[in-house]
């Protein structure tokens, strides 16, 4: 059996669900939102693009590598965004949360603290990880934010990790939390999520 299996996580705000072919428009609308792509620290498809960045999830679903999600935002019903399990080590229970997205109002807003605490919480409670990862861009500041605000502890930047779209080298900051510390790290998200701004 695959590890870990497509399911539907649902919080107050947002409800994640498994990617499908069905949610392009969606996304592409969400994406549109902000005109993500034009950031230039990290990949986001462009409209065009958005087809067959949803192909290459779910074929890296299918080899057992990735577990794609939408991200619905409960009180429209609308998408706002894209992650998903990567990098996925079923042997050591590892994973890594990435490849994620928001639609630029969206951003700020308590949706990415709740859909990374239904993340974290299938990761550590259900599916009995020992670690979960996050890596982004050394420039990307918002995002390292964002990660250090859930309570994740840089392990380390990787220095030319890789080739940027552009072509650039690209340092990548790695980030994780372990499963001795999800009871701390739950109970900060459970508080940030009782405040009004993400």
């Amino acid at each position: 059996m695959t590890w870990p299996t497509p399911v539907t996580l649902r919080g107050k705000r947002v409800t994640l669900e498994p990617l499908r072919h069905e949610h392009h428009d969606g996304l592409v609308a969400s994406a549109r939102d902000g005109e993500l792509w034009n950031l230039w620290y990290t990949w986001i498809p462009t409209p065009d693009a958005m087809r067959a960045d949803i192909d290459r999830r779910l074929a890296l679903q299918a080899a057992g590598s990735m577990l794609p999600f939408v991200i619905i935002a409960n009180a429209t019903g609308r998408i706002v965004g894209a992650t998903g399990y990567m990098n996925i080590d079923a042997e050591n229970k590892r994973l890594e949360i990435g490849h994620t997205w928001y639609a630029a109002s969206t951003q700020r807003t308590g949706i990415n603290t709740e859909a990374k605490r239904l993340l974290l919480a299938h990761a550590f409670e259900t599916l009995d990880c020992i670690a979960v990862e996050f890596r982004t861009h050394y420039f990307n500041r918002a995002s390292r934010a964002a990660i250090e605000r859930l309570g994740a502890k840089l392990d380390g930047i990787l220095r030319n990790h890789r080739r940027s779209a552009d072509g650039n080298l690209r340092d990548t900051c790695v980030y994780s939390i372990i499963a001795g510390e999800w009871p701390t790290v739950r109970t900060h998200l459970d508080y940030q999520l009782t405040k009004p701004r993400d």
